[in-house]
C-alpha cells in the first residue's frame, strides 16, 4: 500500500509539473516533450488505477501518433513564435476577465455536482464473464458484441472524414507528370514503339 502511494504521488507530481511546463516553456520543442512527459505519467496513473487498457491506448495513440506529429510539425514549420508573442499584453485583461468567468463557473458546477437519484438504477447490469478477465479482453467482448454496430459506425465516420480532408485538400498541379493506369492498359505495340532509322554517323 505505502509502495502504491509512493508511485501516485511520483507519477501526479511530475504529471503536474511537466503540465506546466507546457504552458510555461519558451521553445516550442521543449513544450512539446514536456506534453510526452505528462502523457508518460498518466499513463503510469492508469496502471495504478488497473485500467491497462487506457494506459497502452494514451502510449500508443497519444504519445506514439499525436505528440510526435506536433513535435515534427514544429520542427518542420520553423515558427517565429518570439513575433507570434508580440501584443500579447494588449489581450491580457481580456484573458484574465475570461479565464475568471471560466474559474467561477467550474468552481460553481464542483459545489452544486450531485449524484441523480436514477443514475444507479440507469447503469446496465454488468457481464457476468467478464469478472474473470482482464481489463483489455472485457472491453474487447463488450465493444465487438454489445456495442459492435455503434463501434463500426465511429470507424465509417472516421473514415469519411479522412476521405474528405484529403478531398478538400488535394490540389491538381499543372505540367506534372501522372500515371494513367488506362492508357498504360489499353496501349498497343505500335503505340508503345517507335522506330526510328538512324543513318551512320548521325544522332537522334
Amino acid at each position: 500500500m505505502i509502495l502504491g502511494a509512493l508511485f501516485f504521488y511520483l507519477f501526479s507530481g511530475i504529471c503536474v509539473a511537466s503540465a506546466f511546463m507546457v504552458i510555461a516553456a519558451r521553445n516550442p520543442v521543449h513544450s512539446v516533450l514536456y506534453l510526452i512527459l505528462a502523457f508518460v505519467n498518466a499513463a503510469g496513473l492508469f496502471l495504478l488505477m488497473g485500467a491497462e487498457f487506457l494506459a497502452l491506448i494514451l502510449i500508443v495513440v497519444y504519445v506514439g501518433a499525436v505528440a510526435v506529429l506536433f513535435l515534427f510539425v514544429v520542427m518542420m514549420l520553423d515558427v517565429d513564435f518570439a513575433e507570434l508573442r508580440q501584443g500579447f499584453l494588449q489581450f491580457l485583461p481580456i484573458g484574465a476577465l475570461v479565464g475568471a468567468v471560466l474559474l467561477i463557473e467550474l468552481l460553481l458546477v464542483v459545489g452544486a455536482w450531485t449524484f441523480g437519484p436514477g443514475v444507479s438504477k440507469a447503469i446496465s447490469v454488468p457481464i457476468p464473464q467478464l469478472e474473470t478477465m482482464t481489463n483489455t479482453e472485457a472491453l474487447g467482448r463488450v465493444l465487438y458484441t454489445r456495442y459492435v454496430y455503434f463501434f463500426q459506425a465511429a470507424g465509417l465516420i472516421l473514415l469519411v472524414a479522412m476521405i474528405g480532408a484529403i478531398v478538400l485538400t488535394l490540389r491538381h498541379r499543372e505540367r506534372v507528370k501522372r500515371q494513367n493506369i488506362a492508357d498504360q492498359v489499353a496501349r498497343t505495340r505500335a503505340t508503345a514503339m517507335e522506330v526510328r532509322h538512324v543513318r551512320p554517323g548521325q544522332g537522334i
